[in-house]
């Protein structure tokens, strides 16, 4: 169930930057920075990696291309453990 959920958290991440890119464009209402952040640290790190390298979005700001890939690399190693080591509580 908690694969469900962290699946479904990475996709609205995705989904925030692509539209956050568009608005950008097009000089519309934007995200603000804190609540991409936030879906990324709440396990949408990888649909923010995608959306930060499909849309070319916030790849220059250092916040993001620093923070991103170290949320990354913490959740892919929570989600190893939780299946190298079935006994840790992580999922």
């Amino acid at each position: 169930m908690l694969y469900i959920a962290l699946l479904f958290v990475n996709i609205v991440s995705f989904i925030l930057y692509g539209y956050d890119k568009r608005q950008a464009v097009r000089e519309g209402y934007r995200i603000p920075e804190k609540t991409l952040l936030f879906w990324a640290i709440i396990g949408g790190a990888f649909g923010a990696f995608l959306g930060m390298r499909i849309f070319h979005h916030k790849t220059r700001k250092s916040k993001f291309y620093i923070t991103v890939p170290v949320l990354v690399i913490l959740w892919a190693g929570l989600i190893l453990l939780s299946f190298i080591h079935p006994v840790f509580p992580v999922f």
